[in-house]
């Protein structure tokens, strides 16, 4: 598979000698077809469970709920899952807009499963509005030349807004063809080009996550909602996820099949949360 030089994203790889369809080529990286694998046994355990025959309406809430405050946590609001369920008011500091943000992208998700796959710079505009929309002015457009990006937690240099913009119609084209890809790998792309770009001028992370769980979803891969990535991408932490980061927009083969396996492994302790909820609901501890 050959990397442009100097380029530094995947989905602005050149499909000429190459492949028509870049994402699914790179299921062929090394150990990547292990991380699609083991995702989808990880993801078939939990809707193989008993409990999810009779109560998976609350296995989703539930999912979408840890999903929402791990989002939340890698954005900087790290709260305690109870503490979650009990607020009700989230206009207060930054930490409390932070989470109100994440919960509202997470319900406003599965509403937008069907437009995604026909326009996903809308959708992408719809979510950045949803999560920010304290900010008349800056919201649901992507950020203009000398805007400045509210992201401390990514310190990665920043792509010009015209680079942004190019590579958003990319990352949107590629979307809209389809492909073969496997859902994790599409997901992981999204991902990290939306933290790569931080093409909005606040809430990236989230809107990021928010991607990728669409993807996830919108794919068939979990169709319910019930492997939340957000979950496993906060237990693995701030460092290691920057660090996956880091060699996803280093554009080398090495660096992006890390990301995406760590994407898969997120997946995996998403679908084993989601897996200990049916076994709590099952003994009736919850």
């Amino acid at each position: 598979m050959g990397w442009a030089p100097g380029v530094r994203s995947v989905v602005l790889m050149s499909t000429t000698g190459a492949t028509a369809d870049p994402l699914a080529a790179l299921g062929s990286l090394p150990g990547v077809a292990d991380s699609v694998e083991s995702v989808r046994k990880a993801v078939d355990r939990v809707y193989g469970h008993r409990v999810m025959r009779r109560r998976s309406n609350e296995i989703t809430s539930e999912a979408a709920l840890r999903g929402a405050r791990g989002s939340a946590a890698l954005s900087g609001a790290d709260w305690a899952l109870e503490e979650v369920r009990r607020r009700s008011d989230f206009s207060g500091d930054d930490g409390a807009r932070t989470m109100g943000a994440a919960l509202r992208l997470t319900a406003e998700a599965g509403q937008l499963l069907s437009v995604w796959r026909q326009s996903p710079l809308r959708v992408l505009a719809r979510l950045h509005l949803v999560a920010a929309a304290d900010n008349a002015e800056r919201v649901g457009r992507p950020r203009q030349e000398g805007e400045p990006v509210d992201e401390p937690l990514i310190g990665l240099g920043l792509p010009s807004a015209a680079e942004a913009h190019g590579r958003l119609d990319g990352l949107s084209e590629l979307i809209i063809a389809g492909g073969s890809a496997p859902a994790l790998v599409t997901a992981a792309v999204v991902h990290g080009e939306l933290l790569a770009l931080r093409p909005f001028t606040s809430h990236n992370g989230l809107v990021a996550r928010t991607a990728e769980r669409i993807v996830l979803v919108g794919s068939g891969l979990d169709p319910k909602s019930v492997c939340p990535a957000e979950v496993g991408h906060a237990e693995l932490g701030q460092e290691a996820y920057i660090r996956a980061l880091e060699g996803y927009v280093s554009g080398t083969p090495e660096g992006v099949a890390a990301w995406i396996a760590h994407c898969g492994r997120a997946v995996e302790l998403g679908a084993r949360e989601s897996t200990a909820v049916c076994e709590a609901l099952q003994r009736g501890a919850a």
